[in-house]
């Protein structure tokens, strides 16, 4: 049995974690209210502008730009990049391992498919990367000043992979933030420009004639890019936003942890004294006896 200053050393010890996860949950929980706000301020434009552009490529060919040229279907082979968004930091729960499992359970799927990696955040990079990984982008402590600057630069890097042929598809991996206590894996094609299901699009509105000012050419020179920076942008705040929100449960799951073991802790302490305190009792009751 531990002797009791072991005891209480082992509760100091306790209580300061304490302290540390109580102060990581109340920074996670305030960085989430402004990540929180940034998310559901770009969603609405990032998700419009995907949807007139899925329908436009359904319209146009593939020769109007290159970033609709769809040389590979969505689950056909090919050469394929898969930028994978983790975190820079743990301590977060199961958030980057979510995001390495389903990342490797992509690259597994079809052993025919080529996979090369962009690694946006360190825990990504450091996985994939002691492991062999072909590794086409990689970039670090990204969250701390997140920026529109920031996606596109990758965007730029990932245009630059599409457009010379050195891939054929460009897919993204991403926790999407949900709630506070639940965030989704998403797996979504960036490149080509996905193509709105013929079918289904018949069924939900009649065909629409687009008319172009000043050209074709210019409004995609223009757009397409910017329409690939947005989604980059998009994933990157669901990330940091998914980030905080699950170390926030985290940081609390481990402060309630703490104060268990502290209570467990306390009651082992107080058994432990009492018997020393009977001890020294019978001790001097049985001198006594002897005299």
């Amino acid at each position: 049995m531990p002797s009791l200053l072991d005891i209480r050393r082992r509760i100091r010890a306790v209580k300061s974690t304490q302290q540390i996860t109580r102060a990581m949950k109340m920074v996670a929980a305030s960085k989430l209210r402004r990540s929180h706000e940034r998310v559901l301020n770009a969603r609405p434009f990032a998700m419009q502008m995907l949807r007139v552009l899925n329908s436009l490529a359904m319209r146009v060919g593939g020769e109007m730009h290159p970033l609709l040229d769809a040389r590979v279907q969505p689950k056909a082979g090919g050469k394929v990049m898969l930028i994978v968004i983790t975190a820079d930091r743990g301590l977060c729960g199961s958030f980057n391992s979510n995001i390495v499992k389903n990342a490797g359970a992509f690259i597994v799927e079809k052993p025919e498919r080529e996979v090369a990696l962009g690694l946006l955040g360190r825990k990504g990079r450091d996985f994939f990367a002691r492991r062999g990984f072909e590794v086409r982008y990689e970039q670090v402590n990204l969250f701390a000043t997140l920026s529109f600057e920031d996606a596109e630069g990758i965007g730029a890097a990932a245009i630059g992979e599409f457009t010379e042929g050195r891939v054929d598809a460009i897919d993204l991996v991403y926790n999407e933030f949900k709630s506070v206590l639940q965030q989704r894996v998403v797996i979504e094609r960036l490149l080509p420009i996905a193509r709105l299901n013929e079918a289904e699009d018949v069924e939900a509105a009649p065909a629409v004639d687009y008319l172009y000012e000043p050209d074709p050419q210019e409004i995609f020179d223009t757009l397409i890019p910017r329409h690939v920076d947005m989604q980059i942008f998009r994933a990157l705040l669901e990330s940091a936003a998914a980030e905080h929100a699950a170390r926030m449960t985290a940081m609390d799951a481990a402060t309630k942890n703490a104060a268990e073991m502290i209570e467990t802790l306390t009651l082992n302490m107080n058994k432990v004294r009492q018997a020393a305190i009977t001890r020294e009792i019978i001790e001097v009751v049985s001198g006594a006896q002897t005299q």
